[in-house]
C-alpha cells in the first residue's frame, strides 16, 4: 500500500474521496480552479462506482452474470469493456507463469474472502483439492470478439487484484480529458501520479506492512504508477497464524514467505493496470520475486519478507527516503 504525503499549501490542492472497490479512494487535483477540479473528480468517482458495480466479483453484476454462465458451459455476450479486460487478463496471467490467475475465484470464495468482513475458519480441504485438480486458469477462456466461453466450467472470474489499477488507468484518462494536468490518484493503496505539486513531483509513502505510517517514502512522476500486494489489509487470524487473501494456485493456501511486495511502474499506456496486477505474481512466489518483476520489465521493486527482512532493486533503492535505522539489502 502507497500513501500519498502531504507538503504544499492546502488552497492549492482540492480533493474528494469516497469508498470504492473495498478502500478507500482519494483523488487530488492541484492547480485548477475549483469549478474545473471539483467537476473533474466527481467525474473520477463516478467512473469508480461504475467499475465497482460492473465488475463486481460477489454482488449482482456482469462479471457474476457471466460466472454463472461459465459454470453452466455457455457462451455468453459481454461488454466491449469486459471482452478487453479479459484478454489482457489473460495476457498479464500468462507472463506471471499463472501465479496471479483470476480465474480462481472459486478459491477466494471457498476460503471466504468474496465478503467484506471474513470469518476466521480454513475451508475444506477436500474442496479445496477439488478445485486444484480442476485446475481453472485464465488460459481456459474462450474469447471472440464480445463472446466468451470457457473450456473448464470450474472457471469463476475474480477482478479484484486487476480492477483498481485499471481504474488508475481510466482516472488518468478522465483527468486528462478533463483538462487537469496535475494530479494524484489512490485506490486503496495503488496510486498514479499526473504531473506534479507545484516546483515538486507528488510524494507518497510505502506503508510499513506490520506498523504504522511509512517504510519509505518517494517522489512519484507524471505517469508513474506504484502499487502494493501484501497480507496485512484483507486476512483473517486463526491459531496464532495470518491468513490473507493473495491464495498460490499451486497449492490452495494463502502465500507465505512475504509481508509485502511493492512496484514502481514507470510511463506507460497500462501503468495502472500493471501497479496492481504485477504486484501479485511476485508476492505469491516468495523467493522468486524478482524473476517474477523482471518478467513484467519492471525494475523499481520491493519485498518485505515473511522475517521482516527487505529486499529494494538497486533502481526503486535509489528513489527512496528511508526513516532512521531502516535497513534493506539491494539486490539487481
Amino acid at each position: 500500500m502507497a500513501v500519498a504525503l502531504a507538503a504544499c499549501s492546502r488552497a492549492e490542492v482540492r480533493h474528494k474521496e469516497s469508498y470504492v472497490f473495498g478502500t478507500r479512494v482519494d483523488v487530488a487535483v492541484y492547480g485548477n480552479d475549483a469549478a474545473q477540479a471539483d467537476t473533474a473528480m466527481a467525474a473520477v468517482l463516478g467512473e469508480f462506482d461504475r467499475l465497482h458495480r460492473a465488475y463486481h466479483a460477489w454482488e449482482p453484476s456482469e462479471l457474476t452474470t457471466l460466472n454463472a454462465a461459465l459454470a453452466r458451459g455457455e457462451t455468453v455476450t459481454v461488454s466491449d469493456e469486459l471482452a478487453a479486460m479479459l484478454r489482457d487478463a489473460q495476457r498479464i496471467a500468462a507472463i506471471g507463469d499463472q501465479l496471479f490467475d483470476p480465474a480462481l475465484g472459486g478459491l477466494i470464495e471457498l476460503w471466504g474472502f468474496h465478503t467484506d468482513t471474513f470469518v476466521p475458519q480454513r475451508p475444506d480441504p477436500a474442496r479445496v483439492a477439488a478445485l486444484l485438480a480442476a485446475a481453472p486458469r485464465m488460459s481456459d477462456l474462450v474469447i471472440d470478439g464480445k463472446r466468451v466461453a470457457s473450456r473448464n466450467p470450474a472457471v469463476q472470474l475474480d477482478l479484484g487484484g486487476y480492477a483498481k489499477g485499471y481504474a488508475l488507468d481510466r482516472a488518468a484518462t478522465i483527468l486528462r480529458q478533463q483538462g487537469v494536468a496535475n494530479a494524484l490518484i489512490n485506490i486503496g493503496g495503488n496510486v498514479m501520479a499526473l504531473g506534479k505539486k507545484g516546483d515538486q513531483p507528488w510524494r507518497v509513502g510505502i506503508q510499513h506492512p506490520r506498523e504504522a505510517g511509512p517504510l519509505a517514502s518517494l517522489p512519484l512522476y507524471d505517469g508513474e504508477a506504484i502499487g502494493t500486494s501484501g497480507d496485512y489489509q484483507r486476512y483473517f487470524e486463526l491459531d496464532g497464524e495470518r491468513y490473507a487473501h493473495l491464495l498460490d494456485p499451486r497449492t490452495g493456501q494463502p502465500a507465505h514467505g512475504t509481508q509485502s511486495l511493492t512496484v514502481l511502474i514507470t510511463p506507460r499506456a497500462d501503468a495502472g493496470t500493471l501497479s496492481d496486477a504485477a504486484s501479485k505474481p511476485a508476492y505469491i512466489a516468495g523467493d522468486g520475486w524478482r524473476e517474477q518483476t523482471r518478467r513484467f520489465g519492471i525494475d523499481h521493486a520491493l519485498r518485505v519478507a515473511a522475517d521482516g527482512r527487505i529486499e529494494v532493486t538497486r533502481e526503486l533503492r535509489a528513489r527512496l527516503q528511508l526513516p532512521s535505522g531502516v535497513k534493506m539489502d539491494v539486490v539487481d
